[in-house]
């Protein structure tokens, strides 16, 4: 990632929300695809030794862009354009350092277990004058301030001299306002020093929220803004006007720190992560290890270019930005797809990581729903040619097809396909190996699930000797499997690849016809999921929570064999089903879903399904029920801002809607795709709820995609917790809806 971002000036400030960016989003609802910024992090952890990270205390970056720390095992510098650590050797023997600051001679103070420390030349000179310990450093016009257990002392440049200030001895932050009066944060109030060393004492609960005080800052308008225990407190003239707590954003009540960035944003420290305030009113949380090394914050300092650099308790991050479009950013996820997302015959998936987070360690990885993530991949590409006509386009759309395709002929079957298949000689990891069960184990699972399906054997190897193949094939493969030939049909192939195609599709739809709508593993018995007979959905109570969802996909895979081939026996089937069985009946209910049936992972199927119903049905009064049925179950999705979503029901309805929120979720994804564990149950800012699915602990607020475990649109966005940082997933969650939006106009 570096190598890429290199190329582009590394700056940090706001973006806001492009629905909210002037000229953005017009009154026709197209986005012109112009410049943003893009923020990445970069991690720098501290190891003075190779068995543990090394805990930061205090950090500041000089003028020549040298990071300096202070830690518990000492003072470290980071030389500009370097990632390592060096440590700066004491006089004394081995010991804490407390505080780093840079003054307006670009020198660098520490303050250390033994007394303060001047860098020169990256070296460093103990000064006398102060009783040691020195936890808290601060330049003024009149000098360097070293505060500690034993007093406070002013650096009057030849010395320190000290000062009879009224001051406690838990000072554990100094700062200076624009007037040059000096602020002292500790655990017992906030005390403000004013040029006639005259002092005053906040601690009460009508001046701040708690007496624990761990930092200030000063913001633009000259207000200060105290940090601690309870929150942030906005101080005026030395009265509280404001306070920021949970119900402003914080994910804790406990603060450790408060800066003020070059551009004028508010940054808060907190355990739980930092949070960006801005003059508009509107905030940004930065959190887990996408984005930190640790949640729990200890000092941020800024850059020349406004970067910002975080100092947690195990080690540095540096949040960066770089200016990007939506097209470099596609590009840029396209080269990631290709280098480690693709894999053979042209299947496209997760990586796995050996290491958690190393990129460095990454293996190919299997996935029950290869077939279904690569059917988006395949739309994906079918959208890319339709709008750019690139060659490359073209030729992937065709060998995801061919994979897709292979699925079916693996298996030697008369149109059963596989999940996915693998080299004989594959190396990775292979998932869900061949098993048996005992009496005792089956009788347990079928207590537990009367529909379930014991299959011993999953892994099969191909008749020509070069794959093993996955059986028990569900039904969110074949929706994926058609939402993908719909598009290559429509976009990409030629008459040729349209006869294959056509061929293809009418071989799986009637193998189903041929095994009453339920798809039949090569043991002869339906699989798991795959089952869409009416002997089952209409007249089976076990499977009343698949009923209104299978018999709308059913219809769509009826519907397309009958638009592509134009054979009537399709027509008569899906007739039949709708007449004599009620599929259409059964489908109206499925915004209706009972609640304990309901699962985010079926919104993603169904959406599968609607194009194909609403771009193949000819009869104006079937067709008004789709649309009737898309539009209201879109309403009831719009909260979710699924981009995906979002721009499948434009392209099914001809509509242009919803297309702020689309861009803003194709602009706020990180670069970054490892699906880093996200964790909000902690946060005291949001609330768990069991909305909109009744199974999953969920936020009450839909979070951006910035701070949300990396996408896979058949995964609930609103869940709680959960993330896995041995996997790096695949891009095509952010390109298909970003091309997608393109073929449609709505991105220019």
């Amino acid at each position: 990632m570096k190598s890429f971002l290199k190329k582009s000036i590394l700056i940090f400030l706001f973006l806001p929300s492009i629905s909210d960016v002037s000229g953005q989003v017009s009154p026709l609802s197209s986005y012109q695809d112009t410049a943003f910024w893009q923020e990445f992090h970069e991690a720098y952890p501290v190891r003075p030794s190779a068995s543990a990270p090394n805990e930061v205390r205090s950090i500041a970056v000089d003028k020549n862009a040298n990071v300096w720390i202070a830690t518990a095992a000492g003072v470290f510098v980071k030389k500009a354009n370097h990632s390592a650590w060096t440590a700066l050797p004491t006089e004394g023997p081995h010991g804490p350092a407390f505080s780093v600051a840079v003054d307006a001679e670009n020198v660098a103070w520490v303050g250390t277990w033994e007394g303060v420390y001047r860098s020169r030349n990256q070296k460093l000179e103990r000064l006398s004058g102060v009783e040691a310990p020195i936890s808290a450093l601060c330049p003024t016009q009149d000098g360097l301030v070293a505060i500690g257990p034993k007093g406070i002392w002013q650096f009057d440049g030849q010395r320190f001299v000290k000062k009879d200030w009224e001051v406690p001895r838990s000072v554990r932050h100094a700062m200076t306002d624009t007037q040059g009066n000096l602020w002292l944060a500790s655990d017992v109030g906030l005390y403000n020093i004013n040029k006639v060393e005259k002092t005053r004492i906040l601690r009460n609960k009508n001046e701040l929220l708690s007496a624990y005080i761990k930092g200030s800052a000063s913001d633009t308008q000259q207000q200060i803004w105290a940090g601690g225990l309870g929150g942030v407190t906005v101080l005026q003239e030395g009265k509280k006007i404001r306070t920021i707590t949970p119900a402003e954003g914080l994910p804790t009540v406990y603060v450790t720190c408060v800066k003020a960035a070059p551009d004028g944003t508010m940054w808060v420290g907190t355990e739980k992560g930092v949070v960006r305030y801005y003059p508009n009113g509107t905030h940004s949380l930065r959190f887990t290890r996408r984005w930190l090394l640790d949640d729990h914050v200890v000092d941020i300092d800024f850059d020349q270019n406004g970067n910002a650099w975080i100092a947690t308790k195990k080690g540095v991050s540096v949040i960066k930005r770089q200016q990007m479009t939506l097209a470099q950013k596609n590009d840029y996820f396209h080269d990631v797809l290709l280098k480690r997302h693709i894999r053979a015959p042209w299947i496209a998936g997760q990586c796995r990581l050996e290491k958690a987070g190393d990129l460095t360690t990454w293996q190919p990885e299997d996935d029950d729903n290869d077939g279904e993530y690569t059917g988006n991949y395949l739309a994906m590409e079918c959208f890319r040619y339709a709008v750019t006509k690139s060659p490359d386009a073209k030729e992937n759309a065709k060998k995801a097809f061919g994979f897709l395709k292979l699925l079916q002929e693996v298996t030697d079957t008369e149109g059963f396909f596989a999940r996915t298949i693998v080299p004989v000689d594959w190396k990775g990891v292979l998932h869900d190996k061949n098993r048996s069960f005992s009496p005792q184990e089956l009788a347990d699972e079928l207590v537990k699930e009367p529909r379930f399906k014991p299959v011993e054997v999953r892994w099969r190897k191909s008749k020509d000797g070069k794959w093993l193949w996955k059986g028990d094939t569900s039904s969110d493969e074949m929706c994926g499997h058609m939402f993908g030939y719909y598009f290559y049909y429509e976009l990409v192939a030629d008459d040729t690849e349209k006869a294959l195609v056509r061929k293809h599709v009418a071989r799986i739809v009637d193998y189903l016809i041929k095994h009453n709508y339920n798809f039949v593993d090569i043991d002869g018995k339906p699989t798991r999921w795959s089952v869409w007979s009416p002997d089952q959905l209409n007249r089976d109570p076990e499977w009343a929570p698949d009923k209104n969802q299978n018999s709308m996909e059913l219809l769509g895979f009826l519907k397309l064999a009958h638009y592509m081939t134009n054979d009537d026996k399709y027509q008569r089937e899906y007739l039949r089903l709708i007449e004599k069985e009620h599929y259409l009946e059964n489908m109206a209910q499925v915004i209706h879903q009972n609640p304990a049936w309901f699962i985010y992972f079926d919104v993603v199927l169904q959406a599968y399904i609607y194009p194909i119903l609403l771009k193949c049905e000819k009869d104006p009064q079937r067709l008004a029920f789709y649309q009737k049925h898309m539009d209201e179950w879109f309403e009831k999705r719009k909260a979710d801002q699924n981009p995906l979503i979002n721009f499948i029901y434009c392209y099914s309805r001809n509509e242009k809607v919803e297309l702020a929120n689309s861009v803003d979720f194709l602009v706020d994804t990180p670069l970054d795709l490892i699906d880093w564990p996200i964790d909000h149950t902690q946060r005291e800012d949001l609330k768990i709820v069991r909305t909109p699915v009744l199974e999953d602990q969920q936020v009450n607020i839909l979070q951006p995609a910035s701070i949300r475990m990396t996408v896979r649109w058949d995964k609930n966005p609103w869940t709680a917790a959960g993330g896995d940082a041995h996997i790096e997933r695949e891009p095509v969650f952010w390109q298909l809806p970003y091309w997608m939006g393109r073929y449609l106009g709505m991105i220019r």
